[in-house]
């Protein structure tokens, strides 16, 4: 799932992964407040993709992911990892320096 800009060589202000496993309810849980926290706070300045750690276990092993969900936001500097079903919204808002 992606949310960008129209232009297709812009940089989108905050660029997160989200790691899930499978259809968990924490995961469907994660997945539904990451995506109405970024709706709500970031509007379409954002990128967000969702990757399941258990088809993707490459991808998990090499992002040295212990614990899921766990949200990442690579860009702007410095990386955050929150790590939880993200339903305090204040404390997601804070780790991601928003």
């Amino acid at each position: 799932m992606s949310n960008m800009p129209d232009e297709p060589n812009s940089q989108p202000e905050h660029v997160l992964r989200l790691y899930v496993t499978g259809a968990s309810q924490n995961s469907a849980k994660a997945i539904r407040n990451v995506k109405q926290i970024c709706d709500t706070h970031l509007k379409d300045a954002y990128h967000l993709e969702i990757i399941d750690v258990y088809t993707q276990p490459e991808i998990a092993k090499e992002e040295q992911i212990v614990a899921v969900p766990m949200l990442v936001k690579s860009f702007p500097l410095p990386e955050k990892r929150l790590i939880g079903n993200m339903s305090d919204t204040e404390k997601v808002l804070k780790g991601l320096d928003l």
